[in-house]
């Protein structure tokens, strides 16, 4: 398989079907599916361009698109965080931060994309200024246990995650955090909150969806422990749905609330779920341990494709500020980025029509993709 030929090489799927019953139903709803194959197939014939790739000396841990410019910051093992300016012709080294003295952990702008938070295995948490790349605060030996994760809330908040299943709450407008709540005996893989910022939902590596009511600084709920390790979490539907990925492939479904128990769960792929990436209140971007990024149409559930890929695992992904692309970094030490702008018109056409013709399913990969064989798609599914 070529995996760097970005030019989509057209594949059909052929299948006989042996049960002659189905037949009146696949005319049925062959239509409706017809409007999403020509969605396709006009997008693979309209220019896709993206930022050429960039490649890493360092093992790459993280990435984080500015939420207001052309810019991507990458984190890498030896503690450093590199600032890339990026458009369709080049990719451009601005800054390199060199912060800590341990492997980075995570790295992500705050929201008005001024600051730019990042903590290692040093157990240091740091907010630099992003234009000077002069350090504006800097919380040392922040955790007993190296930090894990970290999310940006309101402007000055900010929560983390450590090895030992501890999160805290920070103002770094003040020195001590705000609360510090031991949630799991294992390492928090993620956290994520709504617009309202009332709950604080943490998924963890004992299977457990712990959740924290942050205006009270206590746990709200704790979930049943799943067969295991909850590894993302992404926000749909106006924020009322949030989809969790786990290391043995399947996605939870939960409402917003109601995170004792799962509404619904979906078999995703055979291998591990490591990242996800909500693009449009409907359609979510999953990556883990085959390299794949796979693009699924959640409701109704719907596999659409391949929107791109790497030969080695995928860590991380993130979204640019104007949705039009999905950056995404593999154990290569590379961060490749794919055109999306396309999801749109395909999420708008599945809304309007709810019927699945599974045989015509995935007969075309999506323009972004430069996967050759549609069939690959299924290999990884269950």
């Amino acid at each position: 398989m070529d995996y760097e030929n970005d030019n989509l090489n057209e594949t059909i799927v052929k299948e006989e079907s042996t049960n002659q019953d189905k037949e009146s139903d696949d005319d049925d709803d062959e239509d409706e599916d017809d409007e999403v194959v020509k969605a396709i197939k006009a997008e693979k014939n309209k220019p896709r361009d993206h930022p050429p790739t960039i490649t890493s000396e360092d093992f790459i841990v993280d990435i984080s698109f500015s939420p207001i410019k052309n810019l991507i910051a990458i984190a890498n093992i030896v503690g450093d965080i590199l600032l890339y300016e990026y458009s369709n012709d080049e990719t451009k080294l601005v800054n390199t931060l060199e912060l800590h003295l341990k492997a980075c952990r995570q790295v992500e702008f705050e929201n008005n994309g001024l600051t730019l938070y990042s903590t290692a295995k040093d157990k240091v948490i740091m907010a630099t200024d992003v234009e000077t790349g002069k350090l504006k605060t800097c919380y040392e030996n922040a955790h007993d246990e190296p930090v894990y994760s970290l999310k940006c809330l309101d402007e000055g908040k900010i929560v983390t995650g450590d090895d030992g299943g501890i999160v805290k709450l920070w103002d770094v407008r003040k020195p001590d955090p705000i609360f510090s709540l031991k949630i799991s005996e294992d390492y928090v893989s993620d956290m994520i909150s709504n617009e309202v910022q009332k709950y604080l939902v943490c998924a963890a590596g004992d299977g457990v969806l712990t959740s924290i009511d942050l205006k009270a600084s206590k746990i709200y709920s704790t979930s049943e422990e799943y067969n295991a390790e909850l590894t993302c979490m992404g926000l749909f539907r106006s924020e009322t749905k949030l989809l969790v990925g786990s290391s043995k492939g399947k996605l939870y479904l939960f409402n917003w609330k109601e995170f004792g128990l799962h509404s619904d769960e979906y078999i995703g792929q055979k291998h591990s779920i490591e990242c996800m990436i909500p693009i449009t209140q409907n359609v979510v971007v999953t990556s883990g341990e085959d390299g794949m990024l796979r693009a699924t149409h959640m409701f109704p559930q719907r596999h659409l494709g391949i929107v791109g890929q790497h030969r080695l695992p995928v860590e991380c992904m993130d979204i640019s500020h104007d949705g039009q692309y999905i950056a995404s970094s593999s154990h290569d030490n590379d961060v490749k980025f794919w055109n999306i702008s396309y999801f749109e018109s395909i999420d708008k056409i599945i809304n309007v029509n709810h019927k699945q013709n599974k045989k015509k399913d995935l007969i075309n990969n999506l323009p972004s993709s430069s996967i050759k064989n549609a069939s690959d798609f299924f290999s990884g599914l269950v």
